[in-house]
């Protein structure tokens, strides 16, 4: 009896703590298949469920007694200078790839919306010169990290990288802004299928970037913009 009075106890406190953490993991908008033959299963289900997973599982040990503690994912970022370089990793790590998921789709020929499109024009001239520009911003961040298109404070599209977990909405961050496409170009993001050629993972992704959420993400960066 007390044997099985000390597994209730047990499964009660994990029950307790998956109910009440802080920071949890969306549910892939599509099956770890879907995005093949670009990116393949395995990949995906490894990426999902292990990386971006232990991010979400060690941000929620971190932020105990912080500060962060009661903040979101956001408001973490903006003030993340102030706090310690585990929650500075693991809040990044759930952002980006929180991000990096939705601006993925299996649906094929999505387009820009107007406005993006006029914007990417202002920026880059056409959406091939944004690809290429972005696809170099990729390619040659040394070692892990991610490339962006983001929001400047003053709402004009702009093009950077970051190393680790890091992303614009750092109060540390080179660059600042609102971020609405992001690339992941840590080796566990391609490896399996691509090996050492990112830049092949690079020229797959476009045929799967999700413009509809880029745009609604656009627009939201924006909101004022006349």
């Amino acid at each position: 009896m007390k044997k099985i009075a000390l597994l209730s106890v047990l499964f009660n406190l994990v029950l307790s703590c998956t109910l009440f953490a802080q920071f949890t993991q969306s549910p892939l908008p599509y099956s770890y298949a879907a995005l093949e033959p670009y990116i393949d299963a395995q990949t995906m289900e490894i990426h999902y469920n292990k990386h971006h997973a232990t991010y979400i599982k060690n941000l929620n040990k971190a932020v105990i007694g912080t500060p962060a503690e009661k903040m979101s994912v956001t408001e973490i970022l903006a003030q993340v200078s102030t706090f310690d370089n585990t929650i500075r990793n693991n809040a990044g790590g759930h952002y980006n790839h929180d991000l990096f998921w939705t601006i993925l789709t299996p649906k094929p020929k999505t387009t820009p919306s107007k406005e993006l499109e006029a914007a990417i024009h202002a920026s880059f001239s056409n959406i091939d010169s944004l690809k290429s520009k972005l696809n170099k911003a990729a390619a040659t961040r040394f070692g892990s990290g991610w490339a962006w298109l983001y929001v400047t404070i003053d709402g004009k599209l702009a093009i950077c990288s970051t190393a680790n977990q890091d992303n614009p909405l750092m109060d540390i961050a080179e660059y600042k802004g609102t971020p609405i496409l992001g690339i992941d170009v840590w080796e566990h993001a391609y490896y399996l299928k691509y090996q050492n050629k990112r830049t092949d993972y690079l020229a797959a992704l476009w045929s799967i970037i999700n413009w509809e959420e880029v745009s609604r993400r656009y627009a939201a960066a924006v909101p004022a913009k006349k």
